[in-house]
């Protein structure tokens, strides 16, 4: 992903929003540090459909036998 400083993301908006929509989304850098990410809606609308790990796990249909049950190390000498 390439990187370009906020001022010239300014002077050419139009081209950088172009390239986003062509596929080659940019990061927006301020005084060198990562500020904000130009990409397509498509591809925003994409990303923000991903349900977290939690509603994944939530939305698990199986029964508590389904999975296996944690084996724990007894605990060392060392780690105590």
């Amino acid at each position: 992903m390439r990187e370009i400083q906020l001022k010239d993301a300014k002077a050419t908006l139009s081209a950088v929003v172009d390239k986003a929509v062509a596929g080659e989304p940019a990061v927006i850098t301020r005084h060198g540090r990562k500020q904000a990410v130009i990409l397509s809606f498509k591809e925003y609308e994409r990303l923000s459909r991903v349900p977290s790990f939690g509603r994944l796990l939530a939305a698990f249909p199986g029964g508590e036998d389904d999975i296996a049950p944690r084996v724990r190390k007894p605990v060392r000498k060392v780690d105590l």
